[in-house]
């Protein structure tokens, strides 16, 4: 008889095959700039049949991130964007319809993968005003839970949890056995980490990608940090060879370039200044303190302004519906400063 899992048939998920080439991207969190181009022809130019040939090899790269993090290799496993780490961190720490606890909104895919390998996903909903209340939280940590799920910053709120507030939830979960996954794919965007409970603890899993700031969404490269035990139990997942050569040499060039890295904040910085200066000047209220996007509530329905953004103007951005109490608003990446005079320019025009 033909088998069709059940978990997979009823599974909701929508898949966008839009070309955006041709666009100005300010919906799905990229660099829109990208990395400069001499640096992207300088990185190519070492590319050498070899490379392509081979089996990438990841052990070389994954020594350089350990001295650029200041661990060693036993607290990191490689993996094809973080997405592909949160995905083992849940099939390897929790079981059939156990409980995962995480806030929504949030990065999408947890509550796929949740779904995929029948768990019981408990969501902890943000407030009217788009705070998160830490005591939702440690109110639905049961002791049948089995694992957390944070962002810092999260993606689409833009909040952060502080020290103190990180170090009670810890507690919380440390007294009821509970594994933390802390999801810091717009860390570079925000200065604050957790990565030393990762580094130095246990239980305690931290996630990123080299898609946000690091502009190589179309590489696929993100990494977890763990405790070296936790840290095995995610690479027994890996398929061989799941990260790719590209990704990899293109990863450490960002890492080891004097400035590259200080360049990309510098620009980003400067980027989410100015906007935030002429929203503010223009009478638009706006959320997200941290992370490299905004949710920007319009004077008219938000959905006719991005349809026109893109048929007028060739700019994508988002809507999001029921945004606490900015209701319907827009979604927009940031990114430096001629691009967001681009979407400023444009919103001015539209939103009438």
């Amino acid at each position: 008889m033909y088998y069709l899992n059940p978990k997979v048939e009823n599974l909701y998920r929508i898949f966008d095959q839009n070309e955006r080439k041709d666009y100005l991207r300010l919906d799905l969190n990229e660099n829109p700039g990208g990395l400069p181009e001499d640096f992207i022809r300088s990185v190519l130019a070492d590319v050498t049949p070899q490379l392509v040939a081979q089996y990438p090899e990841t052990l070389h790269f994954t020594e350089v991130l350990a001295d650029y993090l200041g661990t060693d290799i036993a607290h990191l496993c490689l993996v094809n964007g973080s997405a592909e780490g949160i995905r083992y961190v849940i099939q390897a720490f929790t079981g059939e319809g156990g409980r995962i606890v995480g806030v929504v909104p949030s990065y999408f895919m947890f509550q796929v993968y949740s779904e995929m390998y029948g768990r019981d996903f408990v969501k902890v909903p943000y407030n009217e005003d788009l705070s998160m209340d830490i005591g939702k939280i440690l109110d639905a940590l049961t002791e049948d839970t089995q694992l957390l799920i944070l962002l810092n910053p999260n993606n689409p709120m833009g909040n952060v949890y502080t020290d103190e507030e990180f170090e009670t939830i810890l507690a919380a979960a440390q007294e009821k056995q509970i594994t933390i996954l802390v999801d810091e794919a717009y860390h570079y965007f925000y200065p604050k980490t957790f990565i030393r409970y990762a580094l130095e603890g246990e239980h305690v899993f931290i996630t990123r990608t080299f898609s946000k700031l690091f502009s190589m969404a179309g590489c696929r490269l993100g990494y977890v940090a763990g405790w070296p035990e936790g840290i095995r139990m995610v690479q027994k997942m890996c398929t061989p060879h799941n990260t790719n050569a590209f990704a990899m040499k293109f990863a450490e060039a960002v890492l080891t370039t004097p400035g590259m890295l200080d360049g990309l904040i510098g620009r980003f910085r400067e980027g989410r200044s100015w906007l935030i200066s002429w929203l503010d000047a223009n009478g638009y209220p706006h959320k997200g303190e941290a992370g490299n996007f905004l949710f920007i509530k319009p004077r008219t329905p938000a959905q006719r302004i991005v349809d026109r953004m893109k048929a007028e103007k060739k700019i994508l951005i988002k809507t999001y519906p029921g945004v606490g109490e900015f209701g319907d608003c827009l979604r927009v990446s940031i990114g430096e400063r001629r691009y967001m005079e681009r979407f400023t320019e444009a919103l001015a025009e539209l939103d009438r």
